[in-house]
């Protein structure tokens, strides 16, 4: 029976493996991606001063999302951490899945900052 602690322990060990290779710099931050069940986070850092640039979730009261654990507010996340990176001046970015498959409001997500101007 695969339990919620082994899916998410599956996940970190996969996140981990990543990141062994992913490392954000201060003119190519990390965009790493957070989701749980109600909710779905983003953040650009720069992991060589371990600075975090910008950053959006669906809990920001500038979106007004009623449910922030879906594909809409997926996307709505997407623009605003694509917008305020814009706005400091980071347009490259390094995607950083979080150990989650690129599928659904991770993917979502990932195209609303690509249309909102970040590259990567």
């Amino acid at each position: 029976m695969i339990t919620k602690s082994n899916r998410n322990l599956a996940r970190k060990k996969r996140h981990a493996h990543v990141r062994r290779t992913v490392t954000g710099t201060a003119e190519r931050p990390r965009l790493n991606v957070f989701r749980s069940s109600k909710h779905i986070y983003a953040q650009l850092i720069d992991d060589v001063s371990g600075v975090t640039i910008a950053s959006a979730s669906s809990l920001d009261k500038e979106l007004n999302l009623e449910n922030g654990g879906n594909v809409e507010a997926a996307k709505k996340v997407g623009e605003l951490v694509a917008k305020r990176a814009v706005e400091k001046g980071h347009e490259t970015v390094v995607f950083d899945r979080g150990g989650y498959l690129y599928h659904g409001r991770i993917k979502e997500l990932a195209d609303a900052a690509r249309q909102a101007g970040l590259q990567f």
